[in-house]
């Protein structure tokens, strides 16, 4: 049960989103710049990105949502998202991929310099700087996302193909607020 009154039926950020359209405006405009622009790296990338920090962060609404938007445009589907999920070092993604999502998982654990290490194996694998750049992005505003989902308690979808009725709505709209 959330911890505040949500005056509508939507799950997870989409019922904050709602109930709050002047807060979901910067929100989803930073979700598409960050997630559908054009960029170096592919919008499947970076929804798996996104999905893999939330499932770090334990956000079943997001990592949902993004897993499914990631498996729509990845090779491999869902068995990636999957595999990601399970351990990033034996999953059928890219080594360049790879050590991205490493860098990912260390900007969602501290908020602190991302290791020379994790950086030069990921240029190592031909991540550019905008490579780089975009994944840490990425993943400190997921740890927002996640946070403002989890900490209020948001609900989880209860129906069935709800996740892969989000990931349609991504791919063909990206992110909208609900006033728009």
């Amino acid at each position: 049960m959330p911890h505040i009154t949500i005056d509508n039926d939507h799950p997870g950020i989409r019922g904050l989103m709602y109930q709050r359209p002047d807060a979901a405006r910067p929100l989803n405009h930073l979700a598409n710049a960050l997630l559908r622009a054009p960029a170096s790296l592919s919008p499947g990338e970076r929804e798996l990105i996104a999905a893999y920090v939330s499932h770090l962060n334990s956000t079943p609404f997001c990592s949902g949502t993004h897993g499914a938007a990631a498996a729509a445009q990845l090779d491999g589907g869902r068995d990636t998202v999957t595999a990601v999920f399970a351990g990033p070092e034996n999953a059928p993604v890219t080594p360049r991929l790879r050590t991205l999502l490493r860098i990912a998982a260390e900007v969602q654990a501290a908020a602190r310099p991302v290791s020379d290490e994790a950086v030069k194996a990921a240029r190592a694998e031909g991540a550019k700087d905008s490579d780089i750049h975009d994944t840490v992005l990425i993943a400190a505003a997921f740890c927002l996302y996640n946070r403002y989902v989890s900490c209020l308690a948001t609900d989880i979808p209860a129906q069935d193909g709800y996740y892969d009725e989000a990931a349609r709505r991504i791919v063909q709209d990206g992110y909208a607020t609900a006033s728009e």
